[in-house]
């Protein structure tokens, strides 16, 4: 990918001119895998408005960047290396205490290189692409152990056993397993509580592959769902449809949050929904852009986001339903395949 690199940093320092910086210091290590490829716990890259960059890591990476195009300079300090009079700085990404070190004539910026990654290249989607598809896959061939009895840890466990079994390189986050009344808590750290018949069991989970996040969420029933937990099901599948349906290119982040949320409101539970519908995935498994109430800005074409309404009841349990999709201007690219269809097992 060393000309995909060469154009993200060229992309990059088009930005430079109206900022009034020669050039940018990248010290988010996320960002710097972005625009370099090296994939490190201790790396700084500097780009230039001319779109030449000198990328600064320490001698456990060296080897590493032998052929990935750029300038390298090896230094613990990275930062250090790299920083002179004048230079931009990712202000939401160096700490206070590097700042005043590196002394006084940096420049602060605001996220520039988030703003070029929330559309993603054909070869980003693909990477996507391949990550949802074992998220897919590794859900389906566990739901024979979503069962009485088993716990939610060991059913967290198992999926991201599958995942990487599956081909994934690690989990995209720590998988959520939720039954029952711990539906209630949309972000539940699974415990040894075991599954019961009559519970909704919600599972959040997703494989990272190449860097690449995928992130899924379904919820199940273990045997017939009460009225009340049907109802619920019902409301929130209905509500992600809609979300899904009003992902397009010009649309607002206000307004693609306002078709879900609007349906659960109607039907009483306005309440109950209370974080936002969506977020971008990418190399992060939360990044820009973000779906909600008070979000601002459009989506536009190539961006992979998620959609994911839910009600929570508390001491009762919840639904989450969620999906990454892509904006497409045809109409957006489902990448998690896995039926909504209320699953009874």
């Amino acid at each position: 990918m060393t000309d995909t690199h060469a154009r993200r940093r060229a992309a990059l320092a088009a930005l430079l001119p109206e900022r009034a910086v020669p050039a940018v210091l990248v010290s988010s290590l996320v960002n710097v895998r972005y625009l370099t490829g090296l994939d490190s716990s201790n790396a700084a890259v500097l780009v230039r408005e001319d779109g030449s960059a000198t990328l600064a890591t320490d001698s456990r990476y060296i080897e590493m960047t032998r052929d990935l195009g750029v300038e390298v300079v090896e230094a613990p300090d990275t930062a250090g290396a790299l920083a002179a009079p004048g230079t931009g700085i990712e202000a939401a990404h160096m700490s206070v205490a590097t700042f005043r070190r590196l002394g006084e004539g940096l420049v602060p910026l605001e996220p520039l290189v988030e703003l070029l990654r929330t559309v993603k290249d054909e070869e980003e989607i693909e990477l996507l692409r391949t990550a949802c598809a074992i998220s897919d896959q590794a859900f389906s061939d566990i739901s024979e152990k979503i069962r009485p009895g088993t716990t939610e840890r060991q059913l967290a466990r198992i999926l991201e056993h599958r995942m990487i079994e599956l081909g994934a390189d690690k989990i995209a986050f720590e998988s959520i397993v939720a039954a029952g009344e711990h539906g209630a808590v949309p972000h539940h750290t699974p415990t040894d509580r075991e599954l019961r018949a009559g519970d909704l069991v919600t599972l959040d989970f997703g494989a990272n592959y190449q860097g690449y996040h995928a992130d899924m969420t379904r919820t199940v029933s273990l045997g017939e769902p009460a009225a009340w937990q049907r109802e619920i099901y019902d409301l929130v599948a209905a509500a992600q449809k809609a979300g899904r349906e009003a992902l397009a290119p010009g649309a607002t982040a206000k307004e693609i949050d306002s078709a879900a949320r609007d349906l659960i409101a109607e039907a009483g539970h306005a309440e109950h929904f209370r974080h936002g519908l969506g977020h971008g995935v990418g190399l992060e498994i939360h990044e820009e852009p973000f779906l909600g109430p008070v979000r601002n800005g459009r989506l536009e074409d190539r961006v992979p986001i998620t959609v994911e309404p839910g009600v929570y009841l508390p001491g009762q349990g919840g639904v989450r339903i969620e999906d990454t999709l892509v904006t497409r201007v045809g109409g957006p690219e489902l990448l998690t395949k896995t039926t909504k269809e209320l699953l009874v097992l």
